[in-house]
C-alpha cells in the first residue's frame, strides 16, 4: 500500500472514531425512543452522520486538490504544469464521490425527518418533494448538482484561471448544508449563519490545503518548498478566521459560559476548541522551524509534524459532524415573532439618540470593513517603508468610506433598517451612492499594483499578477463597459423593489447580505466608470463621464417619485409580522423612503461633479505640461520657439517680409 493510501486510511479511521465517540458522548447515538412514535431505525441513525462525514471529507479533498493546482504550485504563463493538471483531474473524481455522498445524505436525511426506515423512503414519492421543497433537502440537492458540475468541468481544465474558478465554485458548494443546520434555527440566526459560513470556508482551505501538501510530498514533491511556504502564509489567516468565526458561533448558540461544561453540545465544543489550540501550536511550529528546514532541503521534520496535524484535523472533522448531530442547548428568549425574524425585539421609537447608541454587530460587514481597512493600510505602509509616497487625499477618502460603511451596517441604522423602510432606503442610498464614491477615489487597485511585488518565478501568478489578469478579463471588460455598468446601477434598483425579490431578500439574513453587497458593488462599478482613478478597460472622455452622470441621476429621482406615489406597501407580509406599534404607518414610512431616494441624489452628484472637475483640470494640466516639455525639447534642437505651428507661422511671415523687401 502506498504512503498516500495509508495516510487516507489513517485519516478516515481518525475521523470515524472521533465521530463515534462524539455521537456517544453527545447522546445522538442513543436517543430516547418513545413507543408509538416514528423511528428511523439504527441504520439511518448511524449512516446519516457517516454519509455526512464522507460528504464533508470528499468536499475538503476536492477543495484541497483545486487549491494545490491553482495556488500552491507555480504555473507557466497561466497554464497548469503536469502535477497541477493531475490534481485537477483527481478533483474530478473526488467531486463524483462528493456528489454520491451528498445523494446518500439526502436519502438518510429524509429517513430521519419522516421517522421511516430508509427502505420505506426509497419506495415512496417523498424524496422528490423533500429534495425540491424542504430547505435541508434543497441544500443537499444543490451539493449534488454543483459537485457534478465541478467533476465535469475539471476534466478539461488546463489553465490556472479555470482551476481557480472551480476552486471558488467548490467552496460555494460547501455552504448550503452548513447554512441550513443549527445556524438557521438559532435565535441570533444572523450571527450564527455568517459565522458558520466563514468557519466552513476557512476550515476547508486549511484542512484541504494541508492534506494535499502531504500527498504532494509523498509523490514527486516538485516545488514542495514553494507550496509549503504559500500554504504557511495562508494557514495563518485560516487559523485566525476559524478562531474568530468559532467564537462568534459559540456566542450565537450558547446563552452562558456554563453551558460549555454542563451540556453535551458544550462539551463537544470544548473538545473542538482544544483540537483547534493544538493545531495552532503545530502551525506555529511549522512557521518557526519546519518550513525553513524544508526550504533548506530537509523535509523529514515537516512531514512528521504535518502527518500528525492531518490526523488531528480529521478527528476534528469527525467531532464537527457529531456536533452537528447534537442538539444545542435551548436559549430562552421572548415569545415574539419579531425576535424570531430579527434576532432582537423591535427597537424603541426611532430617534437620533437611538440611531447613535443602539449598535448591532454584523459579522459579515465587520469582516469586510476590517479587511478593506487592513489591506489598504498594509499597502500604504509598504510603500512608505520602500520610500514611495502615496497621496494623503486618497488615503483619507478610502478610510472615510470604510468608516461610513461601518456606521451604515453596524450602528442603529442597521438595527432600524429591517423595521422601517425609510431607514432601509437611507442605508441603501449611502451604500450605493456615497460609500462607493469614497472607495473609488481611494484607488485601491493602483495601490495594490504598486505595493505588491511581482511573482518570484517568471510566468507564475502571485497576487499582483492575479489582479492584472482579472482587470484584463473578458468578464470585467463586459461589466465595466459604461452602458452595462449604468444599466446594472439603474435597472437593478427597479428590479429589486418592484418585483418579489425585495420581499424574499427581507425574509432571510443571507438575502439581506446579498442585497446590501449588491448595492455596494454596483455603486463601485458605476462610479469607477465615472471618476475611477484605477486603470480600467474603458476610458470615457471627461465630457462623456459628465454626460453619463447627468443622464443617470434622474432615474433615481424617478424611482423615489414612484415610491412616493404608491399606495401599497412593498414586502407587506414582512412588515406586518414585525408588529411595530409606534411611528408612522407602513405606507407613510414607505413614502418617506421615496422622498429620501428622490432627494439624496444631489449629495453624491455634487461630490462627483467636484471630483470630475478636479480630475479634468489635472488631466488638462498634465497635457499642457507635456506639450511644454516637447516644445522645450524641440526648441533646444531647432533653435525656434518649440511650438511647431508658431514656428511655421513665423517662417511664413519671414518669407512674406523677405519678398516685400526684395520688391
Amino acid at each position: 500500500m502506498s504512503r498516500t493510501a495509508r495516510l487516507a486510511v489513517a485519516a478516515i479511521c481518525a475521523a470515524a472514531v472521533a465521530l463515534m465517540i462524539g455521537m456517544v458522548a453527545g447522546g445522538a447515538a442513543t436517543p430516547r425512543i418513545i413507543p408509538g412514535l416514528p423511528d428511523e431505525g439504527t441504520l439511518t441513525r448511524w449512516m446519516l452522520p457517516l454519509s455526512k462525514l464522507a460528504m464533508d471529507g470528499a468536499g475538503l479533498l476536492t477543495v484541497g486538490l483545486l487549491l494545490m493546482s491553482a495556488a500552491f504550485l507555480p504555473s507557466d504563463k497561466g497554464l497548469l504544469g503536469k502535477p497541477a493538471q493531475d490534481y485537477v483531474k483527481a478533483a474530478s473524481w473526488s467531486a463524483c464521490v462528493w456528489a454520491a455522498a451528498a445523494a446518500s445524505t439526502l436519502v438518510f436525511s429524509l429517513s430521519e425527518t419522516l421517522g421511516m426506515p430508509v427502505g420505506d423512503v426509497l419506495g415512496g414519492n417523498e424524496l422528490t418533494s423533500y429534495a425540491s421543497q424542504v430547505p435541508q433537502g434543497i441544500a443537499l440537492t444543490l451539493v449534488v448538482l454543483f459537485a457534478v458540475a465541478v467533476a465535469l468541468f475539471a476534466r478539461g481544465a488546463i489553465t490556472v484561471g479555470s482551476a481557480a474558478g472551480l476552486l471558488v465554485f467548490a467552496l460555494a458548494t460547501l455552504l448550503p448544508p452548513a447554512l441550513t443546520g443549527h445556524s438557521s434555527s438559532s435565535p441570533n440566526h444572523g450571527l450564527a449563519t455568517t459565522s458558520v459560513a466563514f468557519h466552513v470556508l476557512f476550515l476547508a482551505l486549511w484542512v484541504g490545503g494541508l492534506g494535499m501538501l502531504c500527498v504532494h510530498s509523498f509523490r514527486d514533491g516538485t516545488r514542495l518548498d514553494v507550496a509549503a511556504s504559500r500554504f504557511s502564509r495562508m494557514a495563518l489567516w485560516c487559523f485566525v478566521g476559524v478562531g474568530v468565526s468559532g467564537v462568534a458561533s459559540v456566542l450565537a448558540r450558547l446563552a452562558s459560559v456554563e453551558a460549555l461544561f454542563t451540556t453535551p453540545y458544550g462539551l463537544l465544543l470544548v473538545a473542538k476548541m482544544a483540537a483547534f489550540v493544538a493545531l495552532g501550536v503545530i502551525g506555529w511550529w511549522h512557521r518557526r522551524r519546519t518550513v525553513p528546514a524544508l526550504t533548506a532541503g530537509q523535509p523529514g521534520s515537516f512531514l512528521r509534524l504535518a502527518l500528525g496535524e492531518i490526523l488531528l484535523m480529521a478527528a476534528t472533522t469527525g467531532v464537527a459532524v457529531a456536533l452537528a448531530r447534537t442538539a444545542p442547548p435551548e436559549i430562552k428568549g421572548p415569545i415574539d415573532r419579531a425576535y424570531e425574524l430579527l434576532g432582537y425585539i423591535v427597537p424603541p421609537p426611532i430617534s437620533l439618540g437611538n440611531l447613535v447608541t443602539l449598535w448591532w454587530f454584523d459579522l459579515f460587514f465587520a469582516v469586510v470593513a476590517a479587511a478593506l481597512a487592513g489591506l489598504y493600510a498594509a499597502g500604504v505602509v509598504r510603500l512608505a517603508r520602500r520610500g514611495d509616497s502615496w497621496p494623503h487625499g486618497r488615503t483619507a477618502s478610502w478610510f472615510l468610506g470604510v468608516v461610513i460603511l461601518v456606521l451604515a451596517t453596524q450602528s442603529g441604522i442597521a438595527k432600524y433598517a429591517p423595521v422601517l423602510f425609510s431607514v432601509h432606503m437611507a442605508e441603501h442610498m449611502v451604500l450605493a451612492m456615497l460609500v462607493p464614491i469614497l472607495l473609488v477615489l481611494g484607488a485601491p487597485v493602483t495601490l495594490a499594483l504598486r505595493a505588491l511585488k511581482p511573482a518570484v518565478r517568471r510566468g507564475d501568478r502571485g497576487p499582483r499578477e492575479w489582479i492584472t489578469v482579472i482587470l484584463h478579463s473578458r468578464y470585467v471588460k463586459f461589466v465595466a463597459h459604461p452602458a452595462i455598468a449604468t444599466a446594472i446601477f439603474i435597472v437593478s434598483t427597479y428590479a429589486l423593489y418592484f418585483t418579489p425579490l425585495f420581499a424574499s431578500a427581507m425574509q432571510e439574513h443571507l438575502g439581506h447580505i446579498a442585497m446590501t453587497v449588491h448595492f455596494l458593488v454596483s455603486g463601485c462599478l458605476f462610479f469607477w466608470v465615472i471618476i475611477g482613478v484605477d486603470p480600467g478597460p474603458h476610458r470615457l472622455p471627461h465630457v462623456g463621464r459628465l454626460l453619463l452622470l447627468f443622464i443617470t441621476m434622474p432615474f433615481h429621482a424617478f424611482f423615489g417619485i414612484a415610491l412616493m406615489s404608491m399606495g401599497t406597501v412593498l414586502a407587506a407580509d414582512w412588515y406586518n409580522q414585525l408588529g411595530r406599534t409606534w411611528g408612522a404607518s407602513s405606507v407613510s414610512d414607505q413614502q418617506t423612503g421615496g422622498a429620501i431616494a428622490w432627494g439624496f441624489g444631489e449629495i453624491p452628484t455634487l461630490i462627483v461633479v467636484i471630483a470630475l472637475a478636479i480630475q479634468w483640470w489635472r488631466a488638462d494640466d498634465r497635457v499642457a505640461r507635456r506639450a511644454d516639455r516637447r516644445a522645450d525639447e524641440r526648441a533646444a534642437k531647432t533653435g525656434g520657439t518649440g511650438d511647431a505651428e508658431l514656428d511655421a507661422y513665423n517662417d511664413y511671415l519671414a518669407k512674406l517680409h523677405k519678398r516685400d523687401t526684395a520688391q
